[in-house]
């Protein structure tokens, strides 16, 4: 009788974690428009985001472009001249957030600027497959009054990598539940 019982629970555990994750790798978020906000932040480490968040600014859609978890090598000169940032942009509207290592430290990294520069709406740039863990860690940790518009860089990620982020989001789900 127990037998059967877990049986029937792993079953169904296996059976949520599927459609979870076929609704994980099925509907990646997507990229935002052209809504204002105070500022961009960019989480650092996949292909396109820098260039997005460069882009937003040139717009005029973002005044502040905050660059979160760049390696503590890079200087600004080599950023400006990599991404091809005029040195005027890079003076009034560009910060380096050199204190993150992860999506947890790249969100209190924000809090602490967004505090600083007082920012009352923000666009979050990264990876479609990293947004929802990304906003999730953001909600937790920025003040309730800051709005996050969430604009997605679309990718091909592949079944690897969607299986290692979905397993990351439910632990941070997880976590989140117990604290």
């Amino acid at each position: 009788m127990i037998g059967m019982q877990l049986r029937r629970l792993l079953a169904l555990v296996v059976l949520v974690w599927a459609i979870g994750f076929g609704w994980f790798a099925m509907a990646l978020p997507l990229p935002a428009g052209s809504e204002r906000t105070d500022a961009v932040v960019v989480l650092t480490g996949g292909e396109g985001r820098i260039g997005r968040g460069l882009d937003v600014v040139r717009k005029g859609w973002s005044r502040h472009l905050l660059v979160s978890g760049v390696d503590r090598e890079v200087k600004p000169r080599e950023f400006a001249l990599e991404y091809r940032v005029e040195p005027a942009l890079m003076a009034c509207c560009v910060t380096l957030g050199f204190a993150s290592v992860d999506t947890r430290s790249n969100a209190a990294e924000t809090a602490q600027w967004i505090k600083g520069n007082k920012v009352r709406s923000v666009r979050l740039i990264t990876t479609d497959w990293h947004m929802r863990r990304a906003a999730s860690e953001f909600g937790t940790r920025l003040p309730p009054h800051v709005l996050v518009v969430r604009d997605a860089v679309r990718s091909r990620p592949s079944l690897r990598i969607l299986v290692l982020e979905y397993h990351k989001l439910l632990a941070s789900w997880l976590l989140g539940a117990w604290q």
